[in-house]
């Protein structure tokens, strides 16, 4: 039975472990931030009336992911209480704490995490439609069943890990490759530094580097996900290399070690250029998947007791197996769609959100368009849309301000900015957005409290709207000149001057 326990994966499993839990802790103070805002009891797109329609009949029921929220009713209060429960278990596999019991310890911990942002991302709506969430949901569930410390981390969990990487990454290179034409001509990341949802801090560096340099990046980044994932199935051979276990120091071990660094090295690149929440992180957690350390131990006995197997407890060898088992069952989609030609993006082909197909920026925007959101305290509009004092909201991550550096945000995600880049894109009519102009025309504090700068200081304006700009990312000539980092141009309104008294009312207004 040689091979059953990864013992030089002691390591990886520490970073899995950890790391995915702070992914956890990190999403749920998110969660705890913005929620009530965005989708609580008053919020943007509430998300008490989506139950309530998943409620009206069997068949809407089974169109919303499970959620507890279905058979408990939803009450912000409820949803901070999850939240803070979340953040403790998050906070305690951090600490290791859980991984010094039995194995059973952990796997009920991580999948209380799982259960419990399923909750959450069930009820999300747009907000939180990104392919992030799903993979922290199926990072969790294969978390469960890393063990503990007691014994070694089965094989068929670290490969499962491989796996999730192999779809991760493969699938993005490969959304690319079926995608815009920019990404074939080697010219995509010419414009992806500046148009991107939210700039980081060095993203306007990025962006200055020569051409040759932004080619290599596209090649670079098509070898990171089209071929370097591969190569963490390589340590596989180990269990047919007599005495060597997946782990050993033997060339398949170092060829699937490398594999992993590639990606690592891209991934850090990206957390550098730009704010993607948690997706970049999580991607470098997995990766580690791949690194083993030789221990020096003998590898474990092939049978110790009648209940033992290379050192894993018979129940716990045959539940992780039953979940490879089940892995691979579900995953028959994902394959599927992996060699498609209408392949999907962040695709989930299961309710529990379970071997997913992932994929991100098949086609890059050439200019950057911004949606900046204007209040004033003047009666009535001005015949001249474009005239008449306005004064800006400022945001906490999306461009606005011209001389502001953009942050550094990520893994935190900042759901209302991420979304603010959507509405360019033929989204400006989107029901949430609307309902913001409501709720700074109320001046509404948990509405405010998601934003950078209230130009009101907490006044009801008279009238908002929105102002259209492309803005671009200033030379090193301009940057020296003016101090600013964007210079924007091409401004015209896209939503009329607005105010209550135009009947626009949300329906909890007059609380």
């Amino acid at each position: 039975m040689d091979g059953f326990a990864a013992v030089d994966f002691g390591f990886a499993r520490e970073v899995l472990q950890r790391g995915i839990a702070a992914l956890y802790l990190i999403a749920f103070v998110s969660t705890l931030n913005q929620f009530r805002a965005l989708l609580g009891e008053h919020g943007l797109l509430p998300a008490p009336e989506l139950l309530a329609w998943a409620g009206s009949s069997p068949r809407a029921r089974r169109l919303l992911r499970p959620t507890l929220f279905l058979r408990v009713r939803y009450t912000d209060r409820r949803l901070a209480a999850l939240c803070i429960a979340g953040i403790v278990v998050s906070a305690a596999l951090v600490a290791g704490l859980p991984q010094l019991a039995p194995p059973w310890v952990p796997m009920a911990c991580f999948l209380l995490l799982w259960l419990g942002y399923m909750s959450i991302s069930s009820i999300g709506q747009t907000f939180y439609g990104f392919g992030w969430e799903m993979l922290l949901l199926e990072a969790g569930f294969l978390a469960a069943f890393l063990g503990s410390a007691s014994q070694p981390p089965p094989t068929v969990v670290i490969v499962l890990f491989w796996w999730l990487l192999i779809r991760l990454e493969f699938g993005a290179g490969m959304i690319k490759i079926r995608g815009g034409r920019e990404w074939r001509d080697l010219t995509a990341l010419m414009y992806h530094h500046e148009t991107q949802p939210m700039p980081g801090p060095l993203s306007r560096q990025a962006h200055l580097l020569p051409r040759w340099f932004h080619r290599l990046e596209v090649v670079g980044n098509q070898v990171a996900q089209l071929g370097a994932p591969w190569l963490l199935l390589a340590p596989i051979l180990g269990l047919w290399i007599p005495g060597a276990s997946p782990g050993s120091a033997t060339w398949p071990a170092i060829v699937g070690a490398a594999g992993a660094a590639v990606v690592i090295a891209t991934q850090l690149w990206l957390v550098l250029t730009g704010n993607f929440a948690w997706l970049n992180w999580a991607t470098i957690v997995i990766a580690f998947s791949a690194v083993g350390i030789p221990t020096g131990s003998p590898h474990p006995p092939a049978t110790v007791l009648p209940w033992t197997i290379d050192g894993l407890p018979l129940p716990w060898f045959v539940v992780t197996s039953a979940v490879a088992v089940l892995s691979l069952w579900l995953s028959v989609p994902a394959v599927r769609n992996l060699f498609s030609r209408n392949q999907a993006m962040n695709a989930s082909f299961n309710r529990w959100q379970l071997a997913n197909a992932y994929g991100a920026f098949g086609t890059v925007t050439k200019e950057r368009i911004e949606i900046v959101v204007e209040g004033s305290m003047q009666q009535d509009a001005d015949p001249d849309p474009l005239a008449g004092e306005w004064r800006e909201y400022g945001f906490r991550g999306k461009p606005g301000e011209l001389r502001r550096v953009p942050g550094l945000f990520a893994p935190y995600h900042l759901r209302l900015d991420w979304l603010m880049w959507f509405l360019p894109l033929g989204r400006i009519h989107e029901d949430w957005f609307a309902m913001l102009l409501v709720r700074l025309l109320e001046a509404d504090a948990p509405t405010l409290r998601l934003l950078r700068h209230d130009p009101f200081a907490g006044e009801r304006p008279r009238q908002v709207r929105a102002v259209a700009y492309r803005y671009r990312f200033t030379t090193r000539a301009q940057h020296r000149e003016s101090g600013r980092v964007w210079i924007r141009d091409g401004r015209r309104v896209v939503v009329r001057p607005l105010s209550l008294g135009d009947g626009l009312r949300a329906p909890d207004a007059g609380r």
